[in-house]
């Protein structure tokens, strides 16, 4: 008869059930607790994706899903060729909640409601015996001889194994270097830059299907849709760039010039456009209508004024220098940025336990066999699409291999 032993999980979201979930599956005999602060759980997957879940990403090759992590990307590469984006697929359909994939290539159950995989989580757990106890905050995990000793307000546990699976949380740092571990001071990723500016006044709602963004002075760059919103710029290509430039940018104090290319094409080119309209449309006004699809006539009328272009100007009046400066406003728009506003659908932060300090075959601290750190805990984050849940799925699975084997 095999030993049964008794596993703490610290944290019910979802990486925290994943791992519960897995580990007791590979061996029946575990007995699993998880244990969370709040009253509730699994908040993060309920509001994911306006409520619909991003459960991942249609990126099936693991060298190209590494690259959507700016930190972790050389880490996770081991663990995807173990757990991959296939592999979620394949988890969740067995269970019963087929995904599906939008154009986009972010990932949805079928049945458009995270509430699909929080029913999942909740009927694997109450299926499988495992312990979830709400308005447990762990105020200590200690070593106590072979064993562990965490203590809640309400309980002390004496387990064989540990999970911190908490998510970004100050409180679960400081208790992570209590154990000696180093926590990478977290900052900030995943926003949208906040831009006052008389260009974008007013044009909340207008967006472009594919600019080009950069941080002047810096190699930042990202490209894809960008959304003008009532505080600034947002959109994938935005938070993309605040994802990668996360350390960059606090260092700034949130304080920087934009460029965006609002076309994503070569200035001498969009120039060579507007030269020969002004041969085949001259007596067009110019402001009347955008000669590209991908500028709205609204925000190609701002353009056109801010190029010093009155409204009823014809093509065939321009000189050089407006047309240079046209094309510049659309390749070149110089905006300066100061503060941010956190993307809260994600609201993840760069930061948290060194990856150093983690072996990643098993997602177990290198200072301490038997405690475990998955999910958002560690210095791993992503850019939005999913990824985030995938980095979840995988380390939960792996993980729970770990979790499965008796000692």
């Amino acid at each position: 008869m095999s030993k049964k032993e008794k596993v703490i999980i610290i944290g019910a979201g979802a990486a925290g059930y994943f791992t519960a979930i897995n580990a007791k599956e590979k061996n029946p005999d575990l007995d699993i607790t998880i244990l969370e602060k709040g009253k509730d759980v699994l908040q993060k997957v309920k509001i994911s994706g306006g409520g619909r879940c991003n459960v991942t990403n249609a990126c099936f090759d693991p060298k190209e899903l590494v690259k959507f992590y700016p930190r972790g990307e050389k880490e996770l590469l081991g663990p995807f060729h173990q757990f991959m984006t296939g592999d979620t697929f394949q988890w969740f359909d067995d269970r019963g909640v087929p995904l599906k994939i939008e154009d986009d290539d972010r990932v949805f159950p079928e049945a458009n409601t995270s509430q699909a995989i929080i029913d999942c989580f909740q009927n694997a757990v109450d299926n499988l015996g495992i312990k979830v106890l709400t308005n447990h905050g762990v105020n200590s995990v200690c070593k106590n001889n072979n064993k562990w000793l965490v203590k809640t307000k309400e309980k002390a546990f004496e387990v064989d194994k540990v999970v911190i699976a908490a998510g970004s949380s100050k409180k679960v740092w400081e208790l992570c270097e209590t154990l000696n571990h180093t926590v990478i001071n977290p900052v900030p990723s995943l926003f949208t830059f906040n831009i006052k500016d008389k260009r974008l006044t007013d044009l909340l709602g207008v967006s472009v299907p594919n600019a080009t963004v950069n941080i002047i002075g810096t190699k930042l760059e990202a490209s894809g849709p960008l959304l003008i919103t009532h505080w600034g710029i947002s959109g994938p290509a935005v938070l993309k760039l605040s994802a990668f430039g996360a350390r960059i940018l606090a260092d700034k104090n949130y304080q920087y010039n934009v460029e965006v290319n609002w076309l994503s094409r070569p200035t001498d080119k969009i120039l060579n456009v507007l030269l020969n309209l002004k041969k085949k449309e001259p007596r067009k006004t110019v402001a009347l209508r955008s000669p590209f699809t991908e500028i709205s006539k609204r925000l190609w009328e701002r353009f056109v004024l801010f190029s010093g272009i009155q409204s009823t100007q014809n093509w065939a009046d321009l000189n050089n220098r407006q047309l240079e400066e046209l094309s510049n406003q659309l390749t070149k728009g110089n905006y300066n940025a100061n503060g941010r506003t956190t993307f809260k659908e994600e609201f993840v932060t760069a930061g948290g336990v060194d990856l150093k300090e983690i072996n990643f075959k098993r997602f177990e601290s290198k200072h301490h066999k038997n405690l475990f750190l998955v999910g958002e805990v560690i210095n791993i984050d992503a850019v939005t699409g999913g990824f985030n849940f995938q980095n979840a799925w995988t380390g939960g699975y792996i993980c729970a291999k770990a979790l499965s084997e008796i000692n």
